[in-house]
């Protein structure tokens, strides 16, 4: 009896012994987002939490962790325990931290599990403008150094280091450029219409209602292809002849050194989630743009736009 009761013993501390993740999930899983609720980054959140949730077979929910510009948020999900249990919606300011110096975190500090969100950044400019098209005003900008304005974000934030980081690429040095800052692309259309800047960089969806109505014409989008809601806007390869993608975005991530299992258990989960018709209704009639990248290409996807904020925050002359 002894030794059947210590085979017992033995037995039971392999299984205790074994994979934590063996039956993963085994507990609710909590969604950081580190943005306000109510906003497009909660909005988008809740519905990634809400599929998830349908799919792993367990609660996901979302606990927003703001402030500091979303460093809070972001540190949360780098210093979680890297059990799965803990995930978050990272957005595109975990690119810039290190470069401004505004917090030593950044992308290398998570692992990567899913984009499914990209808002490219468009060139609007009004719809009377001189510039006929991107060239042009490529041409101008550069031979007119602070003769032109930008609004609709504030100074750092993603709409602004997409536009520069344009310029950069086509050779024109960004600091052209004169920034009045504004919280978000309304009030910067109401400064362009007004005449008092020359472009606003936004998503297409935030100028709908400017080029609907005539007021805004825009010369280029900053993605890979043309968006199929406005198939008129020329891609900016297609514009200038230079590649440029930027903008906006929002993927899920764990903390640096989740299990491999884990990870794609929770990849899989998430490609079903970003598939479904609910998630592609509700980000069309909430005017996101889609966009999935799997674990490695979402890494990849961070690491370049991290290598690309450096060198354009450097020019911008914002690193601190």
């Amino acid at each position: 009896m002894k030794r059947n009761a210590l085979a017992s013993t033995v037995a039971a501390l392999a299984v205790l012994a074994g994979p934590a993740f063996a039956d993963y999930p085994e507990r609710p899983i909590t969604l950081i987002v580190p943005w306000s609720a109510g906003g497009g980054t909660d909005a988008v959140g809740r519905m990634v939490a809400e599929g998830l949730s349908g799919e792993l077979g367990t609660p996901v929910n979302v606990v927003n962790r703001t402030g500091a510009g979303g460093i809070v948020g972001h540190t949360a999900m780098i210093e979680a325990d890297a059990d799965g249990y803990t995930i978050g919606l990272a957005t595109a300011e975990i690119t810039t931290y290190a470069a401004i110096g505004t917090s030593e975190i950044s992308a290398d500090d998570m692992t990567a599990i899913g984009l499914v969100n990209f808002d490219a950044s468009a060139f609007n400019v009004r719809a009377d403008s001189e510039w006929g098209d991107a060239k042009e005003a490529l041409a101008d900008i550069a031979a007119n150094p602070g003769e032109y304005k930008a609004s609709g974000f504030p100074v750092g934030a993603a709409y602004h280091l997409a536009f520069a980081s344009f310029l950069n690429q086509n050779g024109v040095d960004p600091t052209n450029i004169v920034v009045v800052p504004s919280q978000g692309a309304a009030p910067g259309f109401q400064e362009l219409v007004a005449g008092g800047v020359a472009i606003v960089p936004s998503s297409l969806p935030e100028a709908a209602s400017m080029r609907d109505a005539g007021l805004v014409k825009t010369l280029a989008v900053l993605s890979a292809e043309r968006l199929d809601a406005y198939p008129d806007v020329p891609t900016a390869a297609e514009a200038v002849g230079t590649a440029s993608v930027g903008g906006t975005w929002r993927g899920v991530v764990g903390p640096k050194g989740l299990d491999q299992e884990i990870t794609v258990t929770l990849e899989e989960a998430l490609s079903k989630v970003y598939q479904s018709e609910e998630f592609q209704e509700f980000m069309a009639n909430r005017g996101f743009g889609v966009s999935w990248l799997g674990v490695e290409d979402f890494a990849a996807f961070m690491t370049e736009a991290t290598a690309n904020n450096a060198d354009v925050i450097g020019k911008l002359g914002l690193s601190q």
